[in-house]
């Protein structure tokens, strides 16, 4: 499995990077790429998909349930499960979001190859998000909850397209 040696230090990257250039964007609860970023990944809510993912928020411990001496050295931990997954390059591939934990909500961040932020979304408590991606750059793409750092993280790596 191909991981970062430094995620958090990607994402204080990307979110220096993102603040010094669009400094709102960061506080809004959800956004899809722009005009920009649609170069490098269309995201939309419908569509047809010629794959799909199912990404669960995996509670690892917890108040609830965690070993007590765990969740007070380091908190809540959560991940996502998969953390890594591969796609190919301009093929639109369903990726649902299930948050399974009654009280706690998360988001999705993705990074791009460059540590540009390219989109933001919530993932409620209890609810599926569903989201057609279309990755239109080659390369290795990263995600975090930005609310449960620096252990909820994964990647995503784009392929080149099976059509040549």
């Amino acid at each position: 499995m191909l991981m970062l040696d430094r995620p958090l230090v990607v994402l204080t990257a990307a979110l220096s990077l993102a603040a010094t250039s669009k400094p709102t964007r960061l506080a809004e609860p959800s956004y899809l790429p722009d005009a920009t970023a649609s170069r490098v990944v269309t995201v939309t809510e419908a569509g047809a998909a010629h794959a799909g993912i199912t990404v669960l928020t995996e509670a690892v411990a917890i108040k609830e349930t965690g070993p007590r001496a765990t969740v007070s050295r380091f908190g809540e931990v959560y991940a996502f499960s998969p953390a890594f997954v591969a796609v190919h390059r301009d093929e639109p591939t369903e990726i649902s979001f299930w948050n399974l934990q009654p009280d706690d909500d998360h988001d999705f961040m993705l990074v791009g190859p460059d540590a540009q932020v390219l989109m933001k979304i919530l993932l409620p408590a209890l609810r599926k998000t569903t989201y057609i991606f279309t990755f239109h750059d080659e390369g290795l793409f990263t995600f975090y909850c930005t609310m449960h750092q620096p252990e909820m993280s994964g990647q995503i790596l784009v392929l080149p397209s099976r059509s040549g």
